[in-house]
């Protein structure tokens, strides 16, 4: 209980001294007790080129994930004691995935390179951190404990990898989560909500001894927050998963976190089953050759507009996976924003699905619906469009955007819709319209 008291007093007082550092422009952590790691560990790899918040693709400036730019240097001395003298044995083959890389040396260190976030090199359990590792290479250790995660779609691949235990805090409210497991285990106090991305409850955070914080690129609309957690002594690692061009890419994140929970092989074989998935939709593709239908994947706002996906959107790009049309795709835009989805005016949204042979509507916002009374009760407009009197309208569940391990099961189950295959049985992620 002593410790207790003592950690009470101290960690406010060292918040408050982060704080003074930070407005003084001071550089560096100062230590504190309940913060595991070596002050070698501090993290100092924030990309100088910030990404745009979570969105469609990557951004046409963005700097490459090929770690050779970040490479250790090949004219180090032999000493496993010293970073350079690790020496290579080999990168990960990613299938899919450009926002990063992964480099293999001896010893089970790796070096990991995010695209605009930095590079990362990866402690093994049981190592020492090496010396004379550059200020911009961030140190992490490898199956870290009390994850801070501030990066909602991150979840799913500690769930799918059995490692949801490594997770003590999350910026997401309970009823947000549309995880069973994540919210059985915030309602056991298993896991703790400790505020916003922008606002965590940082003496909380050093309380629980957070090992890392992984957070969204909607970190960069916060770098006080960035900041604040780095001069505490917490390692930051940015994901960019969102920002993939594939969706396979996103998925393909995976096998980044069970490098850093030490389970390389269940991430990849995991990864491997679900890609087989996707690749056993194009080869029915490729023999079917037949003309795709056309499919808008939306929802009605509380004001009456339609919320839709951006072209070139992982939604809109799994819709032409699974061998649809995007009724969309030529939809203009100001260019403005990176949010993966856009609001337009119902007239403008009717003249473009009234033709589309199948709608998708998104329930996560939207609300679900079950029946076509539902829909219509949201806009009488929609009566006469062709997918609605066809009886070809599905509701997108709620859950659909959290699970990120399930992007190939959603390409499937699209393509099974597309080709009239599709009943409520056989899917997981929508169900039809009555």
């Amino acid at each position: 209980m002593k410790n207790i008291h003592i950690q009470k007093i101290l960690i406010p007082f060292l918040i408050s001294m982060t704080l003074v550092l930070s407005a003084c422009g001071g550089q560096g952590s100062v230590p504190s007790e309940g913060v595991s790691g070596n002050a070698d560990s501090t993290a100092a790899g924030a990309s100088k080129n910030p990404g745009s918040p979570e969105g469609s693709g990557a951004s046409e400036n963005a700097g490459s994930a090929d770690s050779s730019q970040n490479s250790i240097p090949s004219d180090r001395p032999d000493s496993p004691a010293s970073f350079s003298g690790l020496k290579k044995t080999g990168s990960m083959e990613r299938v899919y995935a450009e926002c990063f890389s992964a480099d293999y040396y001896e010893g089970g260190f790796s070096l990991i390179t995010i695209m605009d976030e930095g590079s990362f090199l990866l402690v093994p359990e049981g190592s020492s951190v090496p010396s004379g590792v550059p200020d911009e290479i961030t140190v992490l250790h490898q199956n870290p404990k009390n994850v801070y995660l501030a990066a909602s779609s991150v979840m799913d691949f500690f769930r799918a990898l059995d490692s949801l235990d490594h997770v003590r805090l999350t910026s997401t409210k309970k009823e947000d989560w549309s995880l069973p497991e994540v919210v059985s285990a915030l309602t056991a106090g298993e896991m703790l909500y400790t505020g916003k991305y922008n606002t965590p409850d940082y003496e909380q955070i050093l309380l629980e001894k957070c090992e890392i914080a992984i957070e969204s690129t909607m970190i960069h609309h916060s770098p006080k927050t960035k900041e604040q957690l780095e001069l505490l002594g917490i390692p930051v690692l940015v994901d960019r998963s969102s920002y993939e061009p594939h969706p396979l890419g996103r998925m393909e994140w995976i096998r980044l976190y069970g490098l850093l929970l030490g389970c390389e092989d269940a991430a990849s074989d995991f990864f491997d089953r679900q890609a087989s998935l996707y690749d056993d939709v194009a080869e029915s593709l490729a023999k079917a050759a037949q003309s795709p239908k056309s499919a808008a994947f939306f929802y009605i706002t509380s004001n009456g507009s339609a919320n839709v996906r951006r072209p070139g959107d992982y939604i809109s790009r799994m819709i032409e996976l699974a061998g649809g049309k995007y009724i969309f795709s030529d939809l203009p835009g100001d260019g403005s924003s990176a949010s993966a989805t856009q609001t337009i005016d119902l007239e403008t949204f009717y003249a473009g699905a009234k033709d589309a042979d199948i709608m998708f509507y998104s329930s996560s916002i939207g609300g679900e619906i079950d029946t076509t009374e539902e829909l219509l009760a949201k806009s009488a407009l929609l009566a006469d469009c062709k997918a609605v009197t066809d009886g070809n309208v599905w509701c997108a569940d709620g859950s659909l955007y959290q699970q990120t391990t399930g992007t190939a099961d959603m390409i499937r189950e699209m393509n099974l819709i597309f080709t009239d295959q599709a009943d409520d049985m056989s899917l997981r992620f929508f169900h039809k319209v009555k």
